[in-house]
């Protein structure tokens, strides 16, 4: 298991990655499974070791907002666990995945203050993330948008080709839209844009980034 950098994993020495692992059960779901409930109220957390996730919210119309995707070694579920409220968003697979879920997450992290400072330092970065995304709703178009989250995942999870950054790309167009916050029309149009450009190649479930630079570009 290799933990994406900035996630709660990579963050901990081996020692601490032992201690979250033997506190709490090795689990597995199959894609497409809700694995958190918004809505619910719950102690456990899980430590996510394979796969990705998407973490979304629905608003009063029932139009799915994507808040975030998530993969290997990122945290999932803190918030409830920590303050006692219901989950502010839902999380489901988006292909197989496996973590560890820890019970009593507030009584684990009584015992282990470094651990718990070191996620204070994740979730104020989490709060900086969302506010950069607010800020971003605001000021880009469609298509800067969706640059910045095909960006986000070729950075992430992309990998080199000789035609450019691959990407398997793990949302549908309707979850990608509902993560820049715009119309599946519209996301449409602003792919069939990078595309003319150059600057991606699109196919069923994945993405070519063939200029990176170009696509940083209009991300700004």
């Amino acid at each position: 298991m290799k933990p994406e950098p900035g996630e709660f994993l990579a963050m901990l020495t081996p020692e601490d990655i032992e201690v979250v692992c033997a506190a709490g059960r090795p689990r597995r779901w199959d894609r497409g499974t809700t694995v958190m409930s918004e809505g619910d109220t719950s102690d456990w957390v899980l430590v996510l070791t394979e796969g990705r996730v998407k973490v979304s919210s629905h608003t009063s119309s029932g139009t799915e907002v994507v808040l975030a995707v998530r993969g290997p070694g990122a945290l999932l579920g803190e918030m409830s666990a920590i303050d006692g409220s219901p989950r502010s968003a839902t999380v489901t697979s988006l292909e197989p995945i496996a973590g560890i879920a820890i019970r009593d997450f507030t009584g684990f992290l009584q015992e282990h203050g470094r651990i718990a400072v070191l996620l204070m330092q994740l979730v104020t970065g989490r709060l900086r993330d969302a506010d950069r995304k607010r800020i971003e709703y605001g000021a880009f178009d469609t298509t800067g948008r969706v640059a910045t989250r095909l960006l986000e995942l070729a950075e992430r999870y992309g990998e080199k080709t000789n035609g450019g950054v691959r990407v398997a790309l793990p949302l549908s167009q309707d979850e990608l839209a509902g993560w820049t916050g715009a119309s599946r029309e519209a996301v449409s149009k602003a792919l069939r844009t990078l595309r003319d450009r150059g600057l991606i190649e699109t196919g069923r479930r994945r993405v070519v980034v063939h200029d990176m630079e170009g696509l940083r570009k209009r991300a700004r």
